[in-house]
């Protein structure tokens, strides 16, 4: 497909790993990025394969903005484990995803592709 359509989002969220190298992780927070990626094989009239507005409207309905992560999943919120779920979220809507980008911060984040 010739387009790749890209949208970043920001939410804010705490969590905490309950197996952290063995031992618990102290709650914390994050500003996350997220970063999809749909692919495109045509635009429509307006010359659009996927509109931004509809993308990031999507994801400020499913990101859990101020929230403790831990309450929000019944699994262990890594930046793995949250990136697959907003992939799994998203490819109901949008079945030519390519991937998910989580950031926790700056540096350090997790990419997820089916």
């Amino acid at each position: 497909m010739p387009w790749t359509i890209r949208v970043r989002r920001k939410f804010n969220a705490a969590h905490f790993l309950t197996d952290y190298h063995g031992s618990p992780e102290p709650l914390h927070g994050h500003t996350w990025e997220v970063e999809v990626y749909i692919e495109a094989d045509k635009l429509d009239k307006g010359g659009m394969g996927v509109d931004f507005v509809e993308i990031d409207s999507f994801l400020k309905e499913i990101l859990p903005d101020y929230k403790l992560l831990n309450e929000v999943f019944d699994f262990s919120p890594s930046a793995e484990n949250v990136a697959k779920w907003i992939y799994d979220q998203l490819k109901e809507r949008y079945p030519t995803l390519k991937k998910v980008v989580v950031w926790e911060t700056e540096n350090c984040g997790a990419e997820y592709v089916e």
